[in-house]
């Protein structure tokens, strides 16, 4: 039987302002993290929060947060990392590589790492619905530059690469940048936006122009649907078909989702088994990824 793995996005920058159902302490991102793999989510990822308020990046709160995990179940727990956005007319301490992953480099170097996340391309991030008197999305920044440092630590470190393709042109980067780096094979989880008028809507004829690219650019690479405010189970049969994994949590859902991390991993777990697979362990997910070509 196919095994399907199932990420759990815990929180995701949101805050509790726009997405109220968050956890966004150390404990109660501990507590839903360990909830939600053992209700059979294969990997969790989460943004740090400790006590509340705006996320932080400090790694030793993330090193809190996946030991907290590990230490009472098996499964891959893996941060987010600082956000390099611009208007065009600021600047950030983040456009050096050395200071924007300095604390994946901490974890790393403490072995609380699977995978090295990083979004192969810089993209606007304009709204659906802007009004024309708000104020100008910001730009996402990820130069190749900054691209090509984190996948030379994924080669240093022995981690798989972990991209999130908000437009196809990620892909194809991607998957160009990471042969030439020699990774070990990368994740692609391909992001369907609602919220935000970035790369395509959660449509079935973007999923097949996705998995045609896929196919395309790095055949039988392992691949997931994630989302920005989105609902993606209308998806989820022509993903598992297509031989593809599934994210839920409430960093992909509709911003005021109502229902909580653990009961939509409950529900992935019933849909996968619906569609004729089973939801993965972590030790076969890592099995997998360690059979999967490299890049």
């Amino acid at each position: 039987m196919r095994k399907v793995w199932i990420e759990a996005a815990l929180n995701g920058a949101w805050s509790r302002a726009l997405q109220p159902g968050i956890p966004d302490t150390v404990e109660a991102i501990i507590a839903e993290g360990v909830a939600c793999a053992r209700a059979g989510a294969t990997i969790i990822h989460t943004h740090a929060y400790d006590g509340g308020g705006p996320q932080t990046h400090d790694w030793q709160v993330y090193a809190r947060i996946i030991e907290g995990i590990r230490n009472e179940v098996d499964v891959p727990v893996y941060p987010s990392y600082p956000v390099f956005l611009t208007t065009g007319s600021d600047s950030s301490p983040f456009a050096d590589a050395a200071a924007r992953f300095a604390g994946i480099e901490e974890l790393a170097a403490r072995g609380l790492l699977d995978f090295a996340a990083v979004d192969p391309g810089s993209v606007n991030f304009s709204l659906t619905r802007p009004t024309a008197g708000a104020q100008p999305g910001n730009t996402y920044m990820n130069p190749e530059s900054q691209i090509r440092y984190v996948l030379d630590f994924a080669v240093r470190h022995g981690l798989h690469p972990d991209f999130a393709v908000y437009e196809p042109g990620f892909l194809r980067a991607g998957a160009a940048l990471a042969r030439a780096a020699g990774t070990k094979a990368p994740i692609y989880r391909l992001m369907f936006c609602n919220l935000l008028a970035v790369g395509f809507p959660p449509k079935a004829y973007a999923l097949a122009a996705y998995h045609a690219l896929l196919e395309e650019e790095a055949p039988g690479a392992p691949w997931m649907i994630a989302g920005v405010s989105a609902d993606l189970r209308p998806l989820f049969a022509d993903t598992i078909a297509r031989g593809g994994h599934v994210r839920v949590g409430l960093e992909d859902a509709p911003l005021g989702t109502r229902a909580t991390n653990l009961e939509m991993v409950e529900e992935a777990v019933r849909l996968v088994r619906e569609h004729g697979a089973e939801p993965a362990t972590p030790e076969e997910m890592r099995q997998a990824l360690a059979a999967a070509r490299p890049a």
